[in-house]
């Protein structure tokens, strides 16, 4: 399937925390490392959340491949690299390959000089941590023998702080009006509000996740940053028809038609039992209810929306590959 987002080489992915964003960030990694492509996943929040999901070892400041991609009509995949990027080490490396200050910037983190630049200006700590993104969609020859991505996965921080975070040229105004972090966090924002960039939100159908969401939409368009898609997770399977759901919800649900079914299948049909089910069935249509108002707003937010299925079993390597799968079949990647 073609993918919604062909000209998106950095899908950055946020979310209000606890929806799954960085479940999210892998599974899209995944999807989008196929016949052959290369796919850099970047995480910035020191949480190590991507070696616990692929099950390596926790990631140095150095791109590691971590999986093959997505397989499709059995062609090669390609592969996903994972990259932890903090502020320190970025500052390193900037002084490095910009001001060829080797020795020298090691010396100036034995000082502390590198953690006090970092901890008392957040609006550097940004750049720091989004000029390594940029650097690794941007490769040049100021790098060397790096590798060359056809696609950058940013897991970014919540929806909550995401519009500040990639807005650097204006977290840096109050810091330098000129200079070269003034000049490089210009050039970053040329391909933050490109069409090469698409900012993803992960929601769950619930009403503050939703609420976010739509307020994170809102501040990107006003910061004139290019919004992507929805997704949201953890959908609930439809188990029951549109009927049953109803009857469920006004308490009319046919008891003596659910004994006889607890009695077919070799089940004692006690009274507690089926009241026991009856109460489920009816707390399950109403969140089906809930879910479904929320589904409806989203609706309303007038971008692409994917929805992706609660994992019974939980979150694990396998079950990435299932949702990179289901985000391949919906057009997100």
């Amino acid at each position: 399937m073609t993918s919604d987002w062909p000209r998106v080489q950095l899908h950055v992915v946020t979310g209000k925390g606890g929806t799954g964003k960085s479940t999210v960030a892998a599974a899209l990694a995944l999807a989008l490392a196929r016949e052959g492509r290369h796919v850099l996943l970047c995480e910035v929040e020191g949480r190590q959340g991507v070696a616990r999901m692929f099950d390596v070892d926790p990631l140095p400041y150095a791109e590691t491949r971590i999986a093959a991609g997505l397989r499709a009509d059995g062609r090669d995949p390609g592969s996903v690299y994972a990259l932890h990027i903090d502020a320190e080490s970025a500052l390193l490396e900037y002084l490095r390959m910009y001001y060829k200050l080797g020795p020298a910037g090691r010396a100036l983190e034995r000082f502390g000089v590198i953690e006090f630049a970092t901890t008392v200006a957040p609006g550097v700590r940004d750049v720091l941590l989004t000029g390594k993104v940029f650097e690794a969609v941007q490769r040049n020859s100021r790098n060397k023998g790096a590798r060359q991505y056809d696609a950058v996965v940013l897991d970014a921080p919540p929806t909550g702080r995401i519009t500040q975070f990639l807005n650097v040229s204006e977290s840096v105004a109050g810091l330098a009006k000129v200079g070269p972090i003034k000049h490089q966090a210009d050039t970053m924002m040329t391909l933050f509000r490109s069409p090469r960039t698409a900012v993803h939100l992960v929601t769950l159908l619930e009403e503050m996740p939703v609420q976010e969401t739509a307020d994170g939409i809102a501040e990107l368009r006003a910061a004139r940053l290019p919004v992507g898609g929805v997704v949201v997770n953890q959908v609930r399977p439809r188990d029951l028809p549109d009927a049953a759901l109803a009857a469920a919800r006004a308490g009319t649900l046919d008891r003596a038609e659910i004994e006889h079914d607890l009695g077919k299948a070799g089940l004692d049909a006690s009274p507690q039992l089926v009241d026991g089910l009856l109460a489920e069935a009816a707390e399950h249509a109403e969140r089906r209810a809930l879910e479904d108002s929320q589904r409806a707003v989203v609706g309303a937010l007038g971008v692409p929306t994917y929805e992706l299925a609660r994992l019974a079993g939980g979150v694990d390597l396998g079950g990435l590959y299932e949702l990179a799968a289901e985000l391949t079949r919906q057009g997100m990647a």
